[in-house]
């Protein structure tokens, strides 16, 4: 098993504990696209309770990656996907909240 699969599979599990529906293979391809990241402790995560973090993913995820347009729309969103994975939850994963915000905003096409 590859250090990739290892962490589909942890991250798949967090998935699950969230309720959010399962797509195995955007999964898979939002993990691989967070690159090195996910092997590092500290990058591995998201401190959801840090706005300069928050606006980060925002401004190098949702409109950088995704394409979606500046605009209250995004704080939305990513208030409402930190909120279902849970803010007292410390080890929020960046894989599992990129993929739970690409299916909010319905952008699964950008990993086609």
């Amino acid at each position: 098993m590859s250090k990739l699969d290892e962490k589909v599979g942890k991250y798949l599990q967090v998935v699950k504990e969230k309720g959010v529906d399962l797509d195995m293979d955007l999964l898979r391809k939002v993990t691989r696209a967070c690159g090195p990241s996910i092997y590092n402790a500290d990058s591995e995560t998201i401190a959801a309770s840090q706005p300069a973090e928050l606006e980060t993913v925002k401004n190098n995820y949702l409109i950088r990656k995704l394409g979606l347009s500046e605009g209250p729309k995004l704080d939305e969103g990513l208030n409402a996907v930190i909120e279902q994975y849970g803010k007292s939850d410390r080890n929020k994963y960046r894989a599992v909240i990129y993929y739970m915000l690409t299916k909010h905003f319905g952008k699964e096409s950008v990993y086609s």
